[in-house]
C-alpha cells in the first residue's frame, strides 16, 4: 500500500536524521595547512591515477606491502564489479631493519609483518616525515605473541627505524587516497605487510628459515586476494590469523 504524504515526509525526516547521528558519530579526520597545501597541488594527478583504472577517488582503499621487493601496492574498490583495482605501485624507500621477519620488540628496527587496520585517528598530517599514518601495531596477534612497539608508521622523509618510509611525492599520494577513503565514509582500511611475494617458489626458498611457520599463517591472507582481488577479512583466533568465512 503506498504511504501517505505524511509517512512519506516522517521517514525522510528519520532518515536524514539517522545519517546525520552516524556521521556526528564518527572521528574527525586531522588536518593541517601541509595537508590542504598538499591536497591543492597533488590532488588532479591522484584523481587522474583513479580514473586511469576506472574508479573514484574517495572509494575504499587496499594496501598491500612487499618488504623483500620494497613495493607498496594501492588498491581502489570499483563502483561496478567485484575486483578491486591496482591503481599504483609505489616504490618503498626503507623499512628500517634490513632484514626479513617480524618487529618482535621496541627498538629491534624491525618493520612489522602481519595485518593492519588505519582509521582516521591514526592519521596524521603534521609528521615530522612530512605526512604520515599509523599502522596501529601491535594488533591483537602481535600482543598475543608478546610483540612491543610503538609509533610505526608509513611516512615520507625516505628514513627509518622501523617504519616504511616513502619519498615525499609518494607518501602525498598514498595519503591522499587514505584521506579521501576515510572522508567519504571508509570507516578504516586495511594495510597488509608480506615479507615478500609468497609464490609456490618463493615460499620454498625460505623454509628453512626460522620466520617459516609465521610467514605460512600468512600465506592464505596473501593467496585469498591473489585468488579473487577481493581484500580478505581476517580476524585473530586464539592468537592466530584467521581468516573470516
Amino acid at each position: 500500500m503506498p504511504l501517505s504524504p505524511r509517512r512519506t515526509w516522517l521517514f525522510i525526516v528519520l532518515g536524514s536524521l539517522g545519517t546525520a547521528l552516524y556521521l556526528m558519530s564518527q572521528p574527525a579526520i586531522p588536518t593541517s595547512e601541509r595537508l590542504v597545501s598538499v591536497r591543492n597541488r597533488v590532488l588532479p594527478a591522484v584523481q587522474a591515477l583513479a580514473r586511469n583504472q576506472s574508479v573514484a577517488l574517495g572509494a575504499p582503499i587496499y594496501i598491500r606491502i612487499f618488504k623483500e621487493s620494497q613495493e607498496l601496492e594501492m588498491w581502489l574498490k570499483p563502483a561496478t564489479g567485484k575486483e578491486w583495482k591496482l591503481v599504483k605501485i609505489y616504490p618503498i624507500a626503507t623499512w628500517g631493519g634490513g632484514k626479513l621477519g617480524p618487529k618482535l620488540a621496541e627498538g629491534d628496527a624491525q618493520a612489522p609483518e602481519g595485518c593492519y587496520a588505519v582509521g582516521p585517528r591514526q592519521l596524521n598530517p603534521s609528521s615530522n616525515y612530512h605526512l604520515a599514518f599509523n599502522l596501529g601495531y601491535p594488533n591483537a596477534f602481535d600482543q598475543a605473541h608478546d610483540r612491543t612497539g610503538s609509533a610505526i608508521m608509513v611516512h615520507g622523509a625516505k628514513v627509518s627505524i622501523g617504519c616504511f618510509a616513502m619519498t615525499d611525492p609518494g607518501i602525498e599520494e598514498i595519503y591522499l587516497f587514505a584521506h579521501e577513503a576515510l572522508s567519504a565514509g571508509q570507516p578504516q582500511f586495511s594495510v597488509h605487510s608480506f615479507p615478500f611475494r609468497m609464490t609456490a617458489e618463493r615460499m620454498k626458498q625460505a623454509a628453512s628459515d626460522p620466520n617459516f611457520p609465521f610467514w605460512q599463517s600468512l600465506q592464505p591472507i596473501h593467496d585469498a586476494f591473489e585468488q579473487h582481488h577481493l581484500p580478505p577479512q581476517v580476524t585473530v583466533v586464539k592468537g592466530q590469523y584467521a581468516l573470516k568465512p
